[in-house]
C-alpha cells in the first residue's frame, strides 16, 4: 500500500496480495463473499477517488467519536443511576409511610 493510492486500489492490491493468486482470480473468489461484497461497496463507493490516507485518518477520527459518544453515554447513564440511588431512602421510606 501506499499514501497516494485511492481506497479502489488499496482494496485490489491486498486482495491479490493476500489470495497469491492474479488480481481477477482474487477478485472472483472474494465477491462471493460477505467481505467482498463490503470490498466492492467499498472499491465504488463514495470515497472511492480519496488518497488512502485521507480516508484511513477520516476512519480512525470517526471510530474515535463513536467510543467518545459511547464513553459519554455510559457516564451520563452511570450518573442517572446513581442519582436514582440517592433516592432510594426517599422511596423505602414513603412505602412505609403508606403501609401504616
Amino acid at each position: 500500500m501506499q499514501q497516494d493510492q485511492t481506497v479502489s486500489e488499496m482494496a485490489e492490491e491486498v486482495l491479490a496480495q493476500r489470495s497469491g493468486h492474479s488480481l481477477e482470480d482474487a477478485r472472483q473468489a472474494v465477491l462471493d463473499t460477505e467481505a467482498g461484497r463490503q470490498l466492492k461497496g467499498l472499491a465504488n463507493g463514495e470515497h472511492r477517488h480519496e488518497k488512502a490516507h485521507a480516508w484511513q485518518a477520516s476512519v480512525f477520527w470517526d471510530r474515535a467519536e463513536e467510543r467518545l459518544m459511547q464513553l459519554y453515554a455510559s457516564e451520563t447513564l452511570s450518573r442517572l443511576a446513581a442519582a436514582d440511588h440517592d433516592y432510594s431512602w426517599l422511596e423505602s421510606y414513603m412505602e412505609r409511610l403508606e403501609g401504616n
